[in-house]
Parts: C-alpha cells; structure tokens; sequence
C-alpha cells in the first residue's frame, strides 16, 4: 500500500517547484548584464551578412561547435540556435548546387560567393536566418563552405 500524500508534501513540492525551477532561486548572484554587450533579435530575423572566413578567424572567430550541448532549460534557446546554423548551412549548400548545375563550376572566391549565391540587395537573394550576437556566417573559399563562427570574445562581454 501506497502512502498518501498530505498537505506539507504538496506544500514543499510546490515551493520547490516554483522556487528551483520557476522562478530561479538559486545560491548567489546571478551576473549584471553588461552594458557593451549587443544582444540581437533572431527569432524571425534574416540576414545577408557573411564574412570572408579570414577576416572571421582575424577577428577571433573559430567555428562553432553545430551540436546540441545545453541542460535543463537551456536546451531550446541551444537547439534553436544550432538548428538555424544548420539550416543556413544547408540552404546555401543547396544554392551552390543549383549554381554549379547552371554554369558547370561554382562561383569563385569570397566575391564570386556573395555576388552570386547570397545576392545582397537583390529580393531574390538568400536570406539567412538571424545568428545571436557573438556568432555570425563566414563562407571558406577553400572548401566552398558556409561556415558558422562564433566569437569567444563577444560572448564573455
């Protein structure tokens, strides 16, 4: 036989409820947020802003690690953020093909890449979605890859 619950059991579940996971009482202080940090609008936003991979990586920029990694409640915004990375990815993967199909070679270089498979300006042109603030697309005329980069730097402040 089970034993029933009474008041002061539900009454602590919920205080714990609402304390630990809730409303985020936690042992100390969580950080001030820092001014000189520019957080960004991404959900529903688009972008046509990528970087030539070696201005990235003199910047700062190393690759992005692509895979879910989060915990507990962090695991949307790190699924969200992985999965908007991978789709532009794959959009411009799909761009390229179709180019190659058309001209028998893909664009060439950085310029050849923004020009003809990003199109800034252009309301034919591909419309990436909107990386948070420390990350951003950077194309590697070496591979003919979108990469996403993310900087370490930006992310601290």
């Amino acid at each position: 036989m089970t034993p029933k619950p009474n008041a002061s059991w539900w009454s602590a579940g919920l205080v714990t409820l609402l304390c630990g996971g809730l409303l985020g009482c936690q042992s100390g202080e969580s950080p001030a947020p820092n001014p000189a940090e520019k957080p960004r609008k991404t959900i529903g936003k688009t972008t046509q802003n990528v970087l030539d991979i070696t201005a990235a990586k003199a910047d700062g920029g190393i690759p992005a690690n692509m895979e879910i990694t989060g915990t507990g409640l962090e695991v949307a915004a790190d699924a969200y953020r992985t999965s908007v990375g991978k789709m532009a990815v794959i959009a411009v993967e799909q761009r390229l093909s179709l180019y190659q199909a058309q001209h028998g070679e893909l664009p060439q270089g950085y310029d050849g890449f923004i020009s003809e498979i990003i199109q800034p300006g252009n309301p034919a042109g591909l419309q990436l979605p909107m990386l948070p603030y420390y990350q951003e697309y950077a194309y590697d005329p070496a591979t003919k890859k979108l990469v996403v980069m993310e900087f370490p730097e930006k992310k601290r402040q």
